[in-house]
């Protein structure tokens, strides 16, 4: 040992190499807000759309990417598995028969030209853990669990933000049509109207043609809203991981009105970093890749396996388990590589790069998580102030619809000034459908970038 031992340190310190320091990054957050934002799991529920609930369960349950992202986390755990298992002994049964011929032609061989060899025994194999490169391995495989569960909870809150969007997309496009439905009923009366005006003489063929016109317009349009419900639905049915004859057969399910959009504060959350699921898969995967390193460093140093075997060793079958066929033995090897071209080092710094890009990775995911919540922030208080803005100019071109109607009857006016303020009305309601639904997509925004949504098993 006293002269083993000094070639043992001699190829330890030959097998060092130098890395760079690794750091963590640093952020300067912006201030926290006074106001506690409590972001449920569940939170679509606060619409209070029970139809929103029941499709939620069923995307979550079985849609596509949902499943994809469970069939990681399974591979992840079992990767997991082999990673542990490599820190352990191995032991292995062996059992064995031969049959050989000797050569007749050698002076040397025995008097039998014919035999048998039975073996059976029990192998143990260790490699000892010296430099820690399968604890580092496990190490690495626990964290990149941790981001593949992560990883399913990010898919699962973008799905359900998703689903949500969609609904709320459908259930506009409904209002839409009831909307120009009603639209085209009041166009045929007036134009009804008009028809009969026109055969009194009362109203020119020029302004008749007027009012088929918006008439044709509107009928178009409502059959440019058909066509976006339908494409919708289709969409809406993929989501929730339906099959193609449910998708022909079942139709979704509808509410009665637009749902009210459930009151959020309006805080940055200090804890926004432990929140996001993406954040800390960027966060689990960066720590995967520093015990990489480490295990990738490892394999530089020595490796030093033990074996050892017990078992029996006869002619015949008879004698394989008796004592004298009893044999065992004891091995250690050390092992150091002289030279491979420089792979172990190259290997090495391959790992230090694979960092450096989850490093940046991190970065990215925590510059994007803020931006995305200050964007929601803004889009949630501006929406709101837009379809607050867009109902009172209904309301005023509801008003002025109607004075101009009166003025066109009394003669005051012509008929182009009605038929503008009643397209300018039409064209308000549905501004007006459109700025609910983008209230209600922005609060949904919200609600994935303050990190709620759905969380199965969060580790």
């Amino acid at each position: 040992m006293t002269k083993v031992l000094p070639l043992v340190a001699l190829l330890a310190l030959a097998g060092c190499a130098s890395l760079p320091e690794l750091k963590w990054p640093a952020f300067e957050t912006p201030a926290a807000s006074a106001v506690t934002i409590q972001v449920a799991p569940d939170w679509w529920t606060t619409y209070g759309d029970p139809a929103l609930d029941r499709m939620m369960t069923e995307a979550l349950a079985r849609n596509a990417d949902i499943r994809l992202a469970a069939a990681r986390v399974d591979e992840a755990r079992a990767n997991l598995g082999l990673a542990e298992g490599a820190r352990y002994p191995t032991v292995e049964a062996t059992a064995g028969v031969s049959r050989s011929r000797s050569s007749g032609a050698n002076s040397f061989t025995p008097p039998v030209l014919l035999s048998n060899k039975f073996q059976a025994g029990v192998l143990a194999a260790y490699e000892v853990d010296w430099w820690g490169q399968y604890r580092s391995a496990s190490q690495a495989a626990r964290a990149d669990l941790l981001a593949s569960q992560l990883g399913r909870e990010v898919v699962g809150n973008g799905l359900a933000a998703t689903v949500a969007t969609a609904w709320f997309n459908l259930r506009t496009l409904d209002a839409q049509i009831g909307l120009t439905e009603q639209t085209l009923a009041n166009r045929r009366q007036w134009l009804d109207l008009q028809r009969l005006r026109q055969q009194v003489g009362e109203v020119s063929d020029y302004e008749l043609s007027q009012s088929e016109a918006e008439l044709a317009a509107v009928e178009a349009n409502h059959a440019r809203l058909v066509r976006a419900v339908g494409q919708q639905e289709n969409a809406l049915a993929v989501l929730l991981g339906r099959s193609p004859r449910q998708q022909a057969e079942d139709p979704l399910p509808r509410g009665d009105a637009l749902p009210r959009v459930p009151a959020i504060p309006a805080g940055l959350p200090s804890d926004l970093l432990t929140r996001r699921p993406d954040i800390r898969q960027a966060e689990a995967r960066l720590t995967a890749a520093d015990a990489r390193i480490a295990e990738a460093k490892a394999a530089i140093y020595p490796s030093l396996a033990l074996t050892a075997n017990l078992g029996s060793e006869s002619r015949a079958l008879s004698d394989l388990f008796s004592g004298p066929a009893t044999v065992w033995g004891l091995a250690a090897s050390l092992a150091q590589t002289l030279y491979n071209a420089g792979r172990t080092e190259a290997a090495l710094q391959a790992t230090v790069a694979r960092r450096e890009q989850a490093l940046i990775g991190y970065e990215q995911t925590v510059r994007q998580a803020f931006r995305e919540t200050l964007d929601a922030l803004v889009a949630s208080r501006q929406s709101r102030e837009q379809a607050e803005a867009e109902a009172r100019r209904v309301d005023a071109q509801r008003r002025a619809t109607a004075l101009a109607e009166l003025r066109y009857r009394n003669g005051v006016t012509s008929q182009l000034e009605a038929l503008d303020a009643q397209r300018n009305l039409y064209q308000a309601e549905q501004n007006r459908l459109d700025a609910e639904l983008a209230r209600l997509a922005a609060s949904v925004d919200l609600y994935q970038a303050l990190g709620g949504g759905w969380q199965a098993d969060r580790p």
